[in-house]
């Protein structure tokens, strides 16, 4: 009986090996200057809380006036400035360099600069883009556009149709004149 095996536990804890999980990706925190934000996300997110805040302010400014629009700029700036201190993350640069945010034109640059593969000083690897990110990311800059073409495309209109009635009125006018009869 010395031979004997031992009883199986079966409350024992198992014995396989367990897999790794798959690869960790950090969280997207979009009010917050810390951790990593992706191009498309960048770009889809800060066109979306640009517009947002935009209607917000148009709200607000119909509620206190101009002192609502102030606060929406303020809001946009500092969310703005929130998301691109996490896109300099994202190419492990300090954010101090979100403050190419001020300069037109130049703030393109996040668009464009890739960001580091894997994790770096700032955190994890940011995960990758959803199919609603991409479409908002697409979508959003070609809404933008084209609102920039219809602020543009309006006012020229309406005062085409402002020339035309005139022009209308003044050829009226030379025809009564000329039905008039001459005494």
């Amino acid at each position: 009986m010395a031979n004997a095996t031992p009883a199986v536990n079966p409350y024992a804890k198992p014995n396989a090996a367990v897999a790794e999980a798959g690869e960790q990706y950090q969280d997207v925190k979009i009010f917050s200057t810390a951790g990593r934000i992706g191009r498309v996300r960048y770009i889809a997110y800060g066109m979306g809380i640009y517009f947002l805040f935009a209607i917000l302010g148009a709200l607000l400014s119909a509620v206190l006036g101009s002192a609502g629009m102030v606060i929406a700029w303020i809001a946009i700036m500092v969310v703005g400035f929130m998301l691109t201190i996490q896109r300099c993350h994202d190419f492990n640069t300090t954010g101090w360099l979100s403050l190419l945010l001020l300069v037109p034109l130049v703030n393109l640059i996040f668009w464009f600069i890739p960001g580091t593969d894997g994790e770096n000083d700032y955190g994890g690897k940011t995960p990758p883009n959803g199919v609603g990110v991409i479409i908002a990311a697409c979508i959003v800059p070609i809404i933008a556009i084209v609102g920039i073409l219809a602020a543009i495309a309006l006012p020229a209109y309406q005062q085409y149709v402002q020339r035309a009635k005139q022009t209308q009125m003044q050829q009226q006018q030379q025809q009564q004149q000329q039905q008039a009869p001459k005494r």
